[in-house]
């Protein structure tokens, strides 16, 4: 939209249009267009305008828009967002001053006239002829109302902004249709009310009161005597008599209105004088536009927020519904945000990972059993700078985020549960050798199976050669055995694992189906942050899973009634049973006490979880959990190339990393700062008998790899890619496990890795 009101600096073209219109709106006037009794237009281009008597009988007033205000579960405003800056205010509180200032300036009659100032129509013709250009107007503050209205009407669309303040006849003749219709229906103080509020004082300020916040950083009831003459004297131009950039026109402008208040009796010529000499007395507000402005470095979240509203069918059936109610503003959405959690989140990625680093972290933090997002954050701000991102690492491609990231060994609890939910015990034995070929035949979903290639298998290996079995399950999650859980998959199947990651709300970032290849089991992959912890939260909440929300609440503003929205609901179900929830507690509080998340740990508050690093190093994560709150940080580089080894990350230096040792402090330091002051909780767990251990290397996820080194490839039916962006595990050096013959059809890559070759049979 236009920052400049229709009327200021009039083209020669212009102006000679509205000497026309002040000719012919004069003649229609004294043909009976302001009287009671309405006839025919009698203009010399007949037929170019509609008669009178056809226009529509009411003028619809859309609901001005206004700023909307995003809140943190606690009330705290997070962010203001809007397409117009207005806050919209009762005439009561608008300084006696200010309503007296724009009366006097741009409609002095405007308490004797009824809609059309014949008199003042008649004048204008008179002066304006004399001068032979068009020295001054006709338009009543009514009509100067009602074309305001068309503008608002037109929102941000050119088009219709041209066509709403167009100078042409039949423009000017709805335009008078309308004002006698609202001075019959709103009354004098309505309409200066109404004024008051929609029209531009430039700066982007719409209204009295966003215009007093924006030049004096005060509220319109506050407004002086003189700061009311220069917020008046701007209407006429915003951009020729602004304050900001023009002191010595607006103090020019603002003089004038002063004049014109002690000339119609407002102020007496002394009060007048005074305030000529007083200087403008700025006190400029920046305008705080978007999410961009957030606090607590809470960009994403509003910006989750705002997609969420713009998504969800709850808040409009289209596209175009939602967006119009976005638009229009006046709304006031309290969200979930804890700003414990947040400040908490915030402050450690600081701490461990800076902004100018060749990689980035991201984080989240949901409540389980509500699904309530309580905090999301990354170390690459909001904004458009260098080392700034628009991109919310956090979450998946369509509300705003990028294409995931491989979660490595974090998958593995996913496939436990699928196995303890079919029946697999507790302390299931597997041979688990050091290197194998990924079992074959395994089977998937619709009857299919998966056979890995005779001639070129598919092999993996664990991230130590020590790391020779036979493990029980608890060793092996506590240690991240690569071969035990692909021995796993492959024993239960690939189906049910795929089921149970979609109970758990488990999808790929891009929305693309999982694909049913074994190599799932060791986290290949592309998943967010969000995603990860929101699942994890189902094992905190022994096995049910609800689905994430953001907003607790939407109030909307319209003229002077308040409303409520319906907001979206989480809705919970259970993906697994108590005791296999119980039983994977049970399992991952061993990765925190005695595995590879140790650097995890929250002391004596219980607490579970699991590391992942993928191959190549493209990626390390810790997702880990509470009772009462689930998190998980990813560290790595949005763009799939830097690996990290030989890196420096927080002002540390790095060989290899993995995700015990950086992602895992992270994680502590979030969660002990989110958690404190609230209750210390413990879980319920399962006894797991112990199968018979021997003396074994300690095998550790953040010595090497913990997540395989292999992607998926395959043939469903026909021939199917297979997918490895960025590897399935990390491994003591940076080259792929195993090669595949020339002439094989390779997996995506886009981050290092092969595909396992396979057929479906």
């Amino acid at each position: 939209m236009p920052n400049k009101r229709s009327g200021g600096g009039l083209s020669p073209t212009q102006q000679a249009a509205k000497f026309l219109g002040v000719s012919v709106l004069a003649g229609a006037v004294l043909a009976g267009i302001a009287l009671p009794a309405v006839g025919a237009l009698g203009l010399a281009a007949k037929g170019s305008v509609e008669s009178f008597d056809e226009l529509p009988a009411n003028m619809k007033t859309p609901p001005l828009s206004q700023r909307t205000t995003i809140l943190d579960a606690d009330g705290g405003q997070i962010a203001t967002v809007y397409s117009r800056d207005r806050t919209v205010v009762p005439l009561k509180d608008i300084s006696p001053y200010m309503q007296k200032a724009i009366v006097a300036i741009e409609d002095s009659r405007f308490y004797q006239h009824g809609a059309v100032d014949l008199k003042g129509v008649l004048r204008a013709l008179n002066k304006n002829a004399q001068t032979g250009g068009v020295s001054e107007g006709a338009s009543t503050l009514t009509q100067q109302y009602v074309k305001n209205v068309f503008v608002e009407e037109a929102g941000n669309d050119p088009t219709k902004v041209a066509q709403a303040t167009q100078q042409t006849i039949g423009r000017k003749i709805r335009e008078l249709k309308y004002a006698i219709q609202v001075e019959e229906e709103l009354g004098k103080k309505k309409i200066l009310e109404n004024y008051l509020n929609i029209t531009f004082f430039g700066q982007q300020a719409y209204g009295v009161e966003a215009a007093a916040q924006r030049y004096f950083s005060e509220s319109a009831k506050d407004l002086s005597l003189e700061q009311s003459a220069l917020l008046a004297g701007i209407v006429q131009s915003p951009s020729r008599y602004d304050p900001v950039n023009d002191e010595a026109e607006a103090t020019k402008r603002r003089n004038t209105v002063l004049q014109r208040m002690a000339a119609v009796g407002d102020i007496s010529r002394a009060q007048a004088a005074d305030a000529m000499k007083a200087p403008l007395g700025l006190k400029v507000s920046k305008p705080k536009n978007g999410c961009i402005t957030a606090v607590k470095g809470a960009g994403f979240f509003c910006d989750y927020v705002r997609e969420v509203f713009l998504t969800d069918p709850v808040f409009g059936k289209t596209k175009e519904q939602r967006a119009k109610i976005w638009n229009q503003g006046g709304l006031t959405i309290r969200t979930t945000m804890d700003p414990q959690a947040q400040n908490a989140a915030q402050r450690s990625i600081k701490e461990h990972v800076y902004k100018s680093d060749e990689v980035a972290t991201a984080a989240s933090l949901v409540q389980p059993g509500t699904g309530k997002i309580l905090a999301m954050g990354q170390s690459r701000p909001y904004g458009f700078k260098k080392n700034e991102t628009q991109i919310n690492l956090s979450v998946d491609q369509s509300m705003g985020g990028g294409m995931g990231y491989q979660p490595g060994s974090t998958f593995k609890p996913i496939v436990a549960a699928a196995a303890l939910e079919d029946g697999m015990p507790a302390n299931k034995v597997y041979s688990s050798p050091y290197q194998m070929a990924y079992p074959s035949p395994v089977s998937a979903c619709d009857g299919k199976r998966w056979v890995n290639d005779p001639n070129s298998p598919a092999k993996l290996e664990n991230e130590n050669s020590s790391e020779v079995g036979p493990y029980d399950m608890r060793e092996a999650t506590a240690k991240s055995v690569n071969t035990y859980y692909v021995q796993m998959i492959s024993d239960i199947g690939i189906c049910p694992v795929t089921t149970m990651a979609k109970k758990m709300g488990v999808v790929r970032a891009d929305g693309d189906k999982m694909p049913q290849v074994p190599s799932i089991a060791l986290g290949t992959q592309e998943m967010s942050p969000l995603t990860m912890a929101n699942a994890y939260a189902t094992f905190a909440s022994r096995g049910m899973y609800c689905t994430p929300v953001a907003i607790e609440s939407v109030s909307r503003r319209v003229g002077d009634k308040t409303s409520s929205l319906e907001v979206p609901k989480s809705t919970c179900s259970r993906a697994m049973s108590e005791n296999t929830a119980d039983t994977i507690n049970a399992l991952l509080k061993g990765v925190v006490e005695d595995g590879t998340g140790t650097k995890a740990g929250l002391g004596s508050r219980p607490s579970a979880g699991k590391t992942g690093t993928t191959d190549e190093r493209y990626a390390a994560w810790f997702v880990g959990y509470t009772p009462n709150m689930a998190g998980a940080v990813w560290v790595g580089d949005p763009a799939h190339k830097r690996k990290m080894s030989g890196i420096t990350i927080g002002g540390r230096s790095y060989g290899k990393v993995f995700g015990g040792e950086v992602p895992g402090p992270i994680w502590r330091d979030m969660m002990s700062g989110a958690l404190e002051g609230k209750p210390v909780e413990d879980f319920n767990t399962v006894h797991i008998p112990d199968s018979k251990p021997r003396d074994r290397g300690d095998g550790d996820d953040d010595g090497g790899r913990d997540d395989g080194g292999n992607g998926d490839g395959g043939f469903i039916g026909g021939l199917v890619g297979g997918n490895n962006n960025g590897g399935g595990g990390g491994e003591p050096f940076p080259t792929p496990s195993f090669s595949i013959p020339e002439g094989f059809i390779r997996g995506q890559s886009n981050g290092g890795g092969n595909g396992n070759g396979g057929r479906f049979g």
